[in-house]
């Protein structure tokens, strides 16, 4: 179909760029050509015209040559009789008369003085009978005896040019010759006539073509004929057919033209077909890319109001995709995409529409759904359909896919909006555990629009200084004395208040804003702990910014900033952070230690709480979860875990603290097994930094009644 339609595309496109070119340059040609041919046939009209008018003179002009002869020998002094056979001896046989003579007075026979050899046996019966009439001529024209000066006369079926002239006594004078081939010919070259010839009978021939000799009735019967030059025809002989062969190669250049300019549009066509389809679908896998998924969305959010119908959109994320970018390489995970693209494919029908959002992000458009168990048993199948390991160049490779899912119009109409909600829908996948689907619930756009709050204004908060620490002591398990307090952040929102720490910690940690954010606790809990002379601060660091390159600087320039004593600083690791990279993490253990930084291991036993990783690590505290102690009985399963990590913790060396302690029967126990310290309400909330002098004062912390 596609090349089809560029075929059909092509030629439409060859033929608008070059028929109206062609048709132009035609039209000139057949301009150019109607010109030349009416300008030939214009010249050979006005030709012919001219040549007429030439043939016309023709005889004048051989009266004028004959005429001067006749008066030189008339004029030469001798008698006439002795000058006029001079005529017909004339050296220049064009000017010779063939016959010459006198007509006396009242005479009707002329008398013949000298012939010249002329081949015309009947010449002097051709001179009497141009004699006789003359006489008739002249007697119808004048009353005079006398022969005309000049005149055409014609004597049978020739046609004699005759010069007359009255002499001594009323005697005539006469000579003439007969217009013969040889000196038609002569008059047709100085006259520039071709095959000049004598017509006797005009009207057997073209009348264009034909000269009437003039000078006397009986010339009517006689006409001069001639080969017309025609330069025009001859101009068009020679012209026409160049444009002609020019039309030709124009017109196989046109041809030529047509076909390279349709090459160019097929190539043009298929250059935009494929930048059209790169525009719309994801180079790696051939998926609908984002841009091309939304105007399918919008195209089916149209129809679903006309049908009124229902639809599902869903987001999927891969798990553990970036596990096997980091092992096996780029390649394998662009070769996983595709596998993943191609499983997922399998599982939609054709109506369905699969895109690949970018990264490992896929999104699916599920049209036609009658009731949300369709949605669900697609979800399930694409769950299933990833469940197999890839087999990549051999290596197995497993991922697991979370998958958010919206419904319409149940959810919403709108692209974006649909979009917005399925990416909360997914979020709460991941964040329960991942390789399961969810449903977009109302609720959750909320917390979705508050975590995007979060997130916009933590930024500027951190940036702006507009977090506070409070701090909660650590006491020994007698509570005779405070031995440390624990810097704890908090953020109180200018429109919403106080926003609990586990809320935007953990959003930190997802957008990248952990990093900053625990330097800032660092640097202003030392800044603030400068006031509390030999007491030990406990922070809390994330294992996001604990597995940064330059962390151990960054704590070492900030205890030079602030001027504090490092044996004071207490630095609390979760457990997670030791075993993602036990290496790593044991060259920076070993270079805080080195400055003199103690270190704890915050949430011992709700991790892998493994021998190994205490005896590794050389921790100088363990912390007991808060969860040990919130069910806790005395002889439950709960205190058993508490007393056993309590001596584990004291024959290795370590000082042992519980938190969450809110009840003095937990603090009793507590101290029975051999707790070094305790943390929690029943001592002392989260403090201000302004109350915690107050609390130094008092030196010791009595537990709160019950």
């Amino acid at each position: 179909m596609a090349a089809t339609i560029n075929h059909d595309r092509s030629a439409d496109l060859a033929a608008r760029s070059v028929i109206p070119a062609v048709t132009i340059i035609f039209t000139v040609l057949i301009m150019i050509a109607v010109a030349i041919i009416w300008s030939a046939r214009r010249t050979d009209k006005n030709g012919l015209a001219l040549e007429r008018r030439i043939a016309l003179s023709v005889g004048d002009i051989a009266l004028d040559h004959f005429d001067a002869s006749f008066r030189r020998a008339r004029w030469s002094g001798k008698p006439l009789r002795e000058a006029l056979p001079t005529l017909v001896r004339n050296i220049d046989t064009q000017h010779a008369f063939d016959v010459v003579g006198l007509l006396e007075a009242g005479e009707t026979e002329p008398e013949i003085i000298a012939t010249r050899d002329t081949g015309y046996p009947q010449i002097h019966a051709i001179a009497r009978q141009a004699i006789a009439s003359g006489l008739r001529r002249q007697a119808a024209t004048a009353a005079s005896a006398r022969l005309p000066g000049r005149a055409y006369l014609l004597a049978g079926r020739h046609v004699v040019l005759m010069i007359a002239t009255p002499a001594a006594g009323g005697t005539t004078a006469f000579a003439f010759r007969v217009l013969d081939a040889g000196m038609l010919t002569a008059l047709g070259a100085a006259a520039g006539l071709r095959h000049l010839h004598l017509t006797v009978d005009p009207e057997n021939y073209d009348s264009d073509n034909l000269a009437t000799l003039p000078n006397g009735p009986e010339a009517v019967a006689a006409a001069l004929s001639w080969e017309p030059r025609r330069s025009g025809q001859a101009m068009l002989h020679d012209v026409l057919p160049v444009v002609i062969f020019g039309a030709c190669l124009l017109l196989l250049f046109s041809i030529l033209i047509f076909m390279r300019i349709r090459k160019v549009i097929v190539e043009m066509l298929v250059a935009e077909q494929h930048a059209k389809h790169l525009a719309g679908h994801d180079s790696l896998t051939g998926l609908a890319n984002r841009a091309s998924f939304m105007e399918q969305l919008r195209r089916e959010l149209v129809r679903l109001r006309r049908d009124n119908g229902s639809l599902a959109v869903m987001f999927i994320d891969l798990d553990k995709f970036k596990d096997v970018n980091d092992t096996l390489g780029h390649g394998a995970g662009d070769r996983l995409l595709v596998n993943v693209a191609q499983r997922l494919s399998a599982q939609l029908r054709g109506a369905d529409t699969l895109a690949r959002l970018g990264g490992d992000e896929f999104a699916v458009v599920q049209t036609q759904v009658r009731n949300i168990s369709d949605t669900e048993a697609l979800a399930r199948r694409l769950l299933a359909a990833l469940q197999a390991p890839f087999d990549l160049d051999g290596r197995e490779a497993y991922v697991g896919v979370s998958i958010g899912i919206v419904m319409s119009p149940a959810n919403g109409g709108i692209a974006e909006e649909l979009i917005r909600h399925a990416d909360v829908a997914l979020y709460r996948s991941k964040s329960e555990g991942r390789n399961r689907f969810s449903f977009f619930e109302t609720r959750m756009d909320a917390s979705a629009r508050m975590r995007n709050l979060v997130e916009n204004d933590l930024r500027r908060a951190i940036e702006n200084d507009e977090l506070t620490l409070h701090y909660q002591p650590q006491v020994a398990a007698d509570a005779s004395r405070i031995v440390a307090m624990e810097a704890l952040v908090r953020w109180d929102h200018p429109a919403h208040g106080q926003i609990a720490p586990g809320e935007f910690i953990s959003l930190a940690e997802e957008r990248g804003l952990i990093v900053p954010l625990g330097e800032w606790v660092l640097r202003r809990a030392l800044s603030d702990a400068r006031a509390w002379p030999g007491m030990t601060i406990s922070i809390n660091v994330s294992a996001v910014q604990f597995k940064q390159r330059d962390f151990v600087a960054t704590v070492a320039r900030i205890i030079e900033e602030t001027g504090f004593d490092p044996s004071l600083l207490e630095i609390e690791l979760t457990e997670s952070v030791v075993v993602q990279d036990a290496d790593g993490a044991e060259d920076a253990i070993v270079e805080l230690r080195a400055m003199g930084v103690r270190l704890a291991l915050d949430d011992f036993g709700t991790g892998y709480s493994s021998l190994i990783y205490l005896r590794r690590f050389a921790f100088d505290k363990i912390k007991i979860d808060k969860s040990f102690l919130e069910s806790m009985e005395a002889t439950g399963e709960s205190a058993i875990l508490v007393h056993s990590v309590v001596h584990l913790g004291r024959a290795l060396g370590l000082t042992v603290i519980a938190e969450g302690v809110e009840t003095e029967e937990q603090r009793r126990f507590l101290q029975a097994v051999g707790c070094h310290q305790l943390q929690g309400f029943l001592f002392s909330k989260p403090v201000p930094a302004a109350d915690v002098a107050r609390l130094l004062e008092i030196g010791h912390l009595r537990p709160k009644a019950a």
